[in-house]
């Protein structure tokens, strides 16, 4: 069997049946540093080799830990190998990959696949406190199924106007790239899509004095005070120069494109975990299989979620 680092889905699978060879990629993720004991930092912990666990030499309460303790992979009876093709595959493919898909790949019930999905992204939150500042598209989006391909019934319980009313409405922003550095996605569902709730996440997200280009939605004005705002409206041209919302229009595509021919049905509630998934794949398209899947595993810890939680306060995704 090959030693070197897997480069595709088939090369992972068989790079990851080795147990030794994937809980070493596991503890060189989690602590690059050395292992650790979760509960009180301690670092000279010892190894059990017949358990594949740490044992901490403080005592305290679970004292012995392994490398899923405190990761999204905590309390699942699965072995790793089938979590990293579980991660692998939602990382690298481009419209996402449905739990009926995964649960036929890996051996597992669609209900596990599910849940390992919603836990999978995440860790795909992979968020910075930085804010964007150079010139940053904004725009807005609705997500809902056409009325047209709904039963009669639900057409009728669920379509009470046209446009988006009855649809989750989604505020995205994309930092545009320059020589150095690709452009960047930020964007999250919201509740209204009125002047308040739209300037209130841009202001949260991009720095005062930036370039803010969007539509000629009334909501963005007001803008003006605290960045450069310019805006295109849509009724009469697209483009003028450098001032376009087409990198935000392109996102909601790939969004779009992933939620009606990979997900096909997507609840309200669920939709946010949808957007980080394809933010993720977005913002690190640059990066090749491997780098996506080593950038998710480094962001598992400390990030749970149960699957009472999942369904009854809807984290996670359909």
């Amino acid at each position: 069997m090959s030693t070197a680092e897997p480069k595709t889905l088939m090369e992972a699978v068989r790079y990851f049946a080795d147990a030794d060879r994937t809980l070493a990629t596991m503890v060189s993720l989690r602590w690059p540093d050395g292992v650790y004991c979760p509960t009180c930092g301690r670092t000279d912990v010892r190894f059990i080799a017949t358990r594949k666990m740490w044992e901490c030499k403080e005592k305290h309460p679970r004292k012995q830990f392994s490398a899923k303790v405190g990761t999204i992979f905590e309390d699942s009876p699965l072995p790793l190998d089938k979590w990293f093709v579980a991660v692998w595959s939602i990382a690298n493919c481009k419209n996402g990959i449905s739990s009926y898909e995964l649960s036929r790949a890996i051996g597992v019930t669609q209900k596990s696949a599910w849940h390992m999905l919603h836990r999978i992204r995440l860790a795909m939150e992979i968020g910075g406190f930085d804010k964007f500042d150079g010139t940053t598209e904004v725009d807005e989006t609705y997500v809902g199924g056409l009325a047209k391909n709904m039963h009669a019934r639900k057409r009728e319980a669920r379509v009470t106007g046209t446009g988006g009313v009855d649809k989750a409405a989604v505020v995205g922003m994309l930092e545009r790239g320059d020589a150095d550095h690709a452009s960047r996605v930020r964007a999250q569902t919201i509740k209204d899509t009125n002047a308040k709730a739209l300037q209130a996440v841009v202001r949260k997200n991009v720095n005062a004095g930036s370039m803010v280009v969007t539509d000629g939605l009334s909501a963005y004005r007001g803008l003006d005070a605290d960045y450069l705002h310019q805006y295109v409206d849509h009724a009469s041209e697209f483009v003028r120069g450098i001032v376009h919302t087409n990198g935000i229009e392109n996102f909601w595509s790939l969004l779009k494109r992933s939620i009606k021919g990979t997900y096909v049905s997507v609840e309200p509630f669920h939709l946010d975990a949808y957007v980080t998934e394809q933010a993720f794949r977005f913002n690190e398209r640059k990066a090749n299989d491997a780098g996506r899947f080593k950038k998710v595993l480094s962001s598992v810890v400390g990030k749970r979620l149960t699957y009472q939680d999942l369904i009854t306060h809807g984290q996670g995704a359909a």
